[in-house]
């Protein structure tokens, strides 16, 4: 039996269920990713802003959902944060493309991720699910994402009052980049924790 490794103060009873209107949401908010990409790159900030916080408001929508009408599922789970991570890997590769942040920025946010991928595969090789989301994580996320939407507002508006905001946005991705950067080690260290005991079994 897989040993899914989830949070449980968040979804309780994870069920096996695949047609849920949760997961529905959420699979076309993933489908909306690219769009807010291909707006990106094509300057069109304030229409990016737009369908983004369609899709952020669709993210809180069907976690209450899920939890209202009990179908929080174990592929829910999943795609959410597959979600999260598609929306920032598509709008900070967008941002490079369209010359707005350094390229260096792109690299550091991808490598972590492919990463952390690599550990999910092995985790699953043991029959371990996903890691339970910890506080850094998710702080690095809000960064992150913080980061990418002020640079869109400052690119959107395009005026000198925006220099405060710009400077804000900056700082939000380094630190960002270093807590998401941290998280992953943490994840790492849960990693290979579970890992060893699983070789003592």
């Amino acid at each position: 039996m897989t040993k899914f490794v989830i949070n449980q103060e968040y979804s309780p009873e994870a069920m096996n269920r695949v047609l849920t209107i949760p997961n529905l949401i959420s699979f076309l908010r993933i489908c909306s990713i690219p769009y807010i990409a291909w707006l990106i790159t094509q300057h069109q900030m304030t229409f990016a802003l737009i369908v983004l916080a369609i899709s952020a408001f669709s993210d809180c929508l069907d976690g209450y959902i899920a939890r209202t009408l009990n179908q929080v599922s174990k592929l829910g789970q999943i795609l959410d944060p597959i979600a999260d991570r598609l929306l920032i890997f598509c709008s900070t590769l967008a941002l490079a493309v369209a010359m707005i942040i350094p390229w260096w920025a792109l690299l550091l946010v991808v490598l972590r991720d492919a990463i952390m991928a690599v550990l999910v595969i092995v985790l699953a090789q043991r029959d371990y699910g996903p890691l339970p989301v910890n506080f850094v994580g998710k702080a690095g996320t809000a960064l992150l994402m913080l980061s990418i939407v002020s640079l869109m507002i400052v690119y959107a508006v395009a005026t000198e009052s925006m220099f405060l905001l710009y400077a804000a946005a900056l700082a939000c991705g380094v630190w960002g980049i270093a807590l998401y950067w941290y998280a992953g080690l943490l994840y790492y260290m849960q990693a290979y924790l579970l890992l060893a005991k699983s070789r003592k079994n």
